[in-house]
């Protein structure tokens, strides 16, 4: 059965993670903020969640248009692996970010968002893409889509 309550998005990337969330019911992903990557990072993270009385976290994992994963992915599973030990017991899920800032670029463009104020919510933006996919997915299938990072 898809979780009720909450659910946050993520869009890590090495200067940036981009946050989102959705209404308890997981219709609709709006954009939160853009953590700056570095120290206190989890912390800001886990406080999101917390503040937000979040049931689930998805991150987006980059992979190739072949579905393989390359240096990014190991990042961004590397950072999941952290993530899940320090936001404990709440679940966090990895989830196919493929295009998903390639998307997010394509809304904000079409909405004559330029250059700075483009890049300064674009993560954001491609976290809301990360999180619509994942709660539609919920939506199809009626439990919780990606896989699970054991937190520990």
């Amino acid at each position: 059965m898809e979780p009720r309550g909450v659910r946050v998005g993520l869009d890590p990337g090495d200067a940036r993670i981009g946050v989102a969330s959705c209404d308890p019911s997981g219709i609709l992903a709006t954009p939160v903020e853009t953590v700056p990557r570095g120290e206190g990072d989890l912390d800001r993270i886990a406080a999101i969640a917390d503040d937000l009385g979040a049931v689930l976290l998805y991150v987006g994992l980059p992979r190739s248009l072949g579905g393989g994963e390359g240096p990014a992915a190991g990042k961004v599973r590397a950072f999941t692996a952290e993530l899940a030990v320090r936001v404990a017991p709440l679940p966090v899920r990895l989830v196919d970010e493929r295009l998903s800032t390639v998307t997010a670029e394509g809304v904000l463009r079409d909405r004559g968002k330029k250059g700075k104020k483009r890049r300064a919510v674009v993560d954001q933006a491609a976290a809301v893409v990360i999180l619509q996919n994942a709660i539609d997915t919920e939506r199809t299938q009626g439990r919780p889509t990606g896989e699970l990072v054991a937190a520990g």
